[in-house]
């Protein structure tokens, strides 16, 4: 789910309310409680970061947003028995436009950074946990990745990490909301 949190803006800047409960519940929407924050810096275009999960009891719901620069965010169904296991999206998200990504447990979050000195800042329903956490390699889910023929700059962890056809999930469609 893209939320796009409204602007006020004048010849100074903006403001804008990037989390608003009240507000969101008064349209309807009833997100969980938010335990922790995290705030990430990629300064080289073209790193990625993921395809990341934290597994139950610890599974997090995550809101993403670009505080500086601008992204590539994708979330992946990885819920068994889903109807859309397997299927990705992806919203680029940077701070001029101000979207968010709702990132639900039982999906894999990976993103790409698209300009120098990008941050990432999100909020987590659970807190981390160690033995939780896994990956997913990033380029083993057929994600339209704007690459451009570069070669992206990851981590160790994340060049190590399994293949999707290779992942058994620890989430199933049924046991979550």
């Amino acid at each position: 789910m893209i939320l796009t949190p409204r602007r006020f803006g004048d010849t100074r800047g903006w403001f804008s309310e990037s989390w608003n409960r009240q507000a969101l519940e008064a349209t309807g929407l009833h997100l969980p409680e938010f335990v922790q924050d995290n705030h990430s810096l990629s300064r080289e275009v073209g790193t990625v970061r993921g395809l990341h999960f934290q597994s139950p009891p610890h599974a997090q719901d995550k809101l993403v947003r670009c505080g500086r620069g601008r992204i590539f965010d994708v979330a992946v169904d990885a819920r068994r028995g889903s109807p859309t296991y397997g299927r990705w999206m992806g919203e680029e998200l940077s701070a001029e436009n101000g979207r968010q990504l709702w990132v639900p447990a039982g999906f894999l979050h990976g993103f790409m950074t698209l300009e120098a000195d990008s941050e990432i800042v999100y909020k987590c329903t659970d807190y981390y946990a160690p033995e939780c956490d896994g990956s997913v390699r990033w380029d083993s889910c057929g994600i339209d990745w704007p690459l451009s023929g570069a070669t992206p700059e990851i981590s160790e962890k994340d060049a190590q990490s399994q293949t999707f056809a290779d992942f058994i999930s620890p989430f199933t469609y049924s046991d979550l909301p």
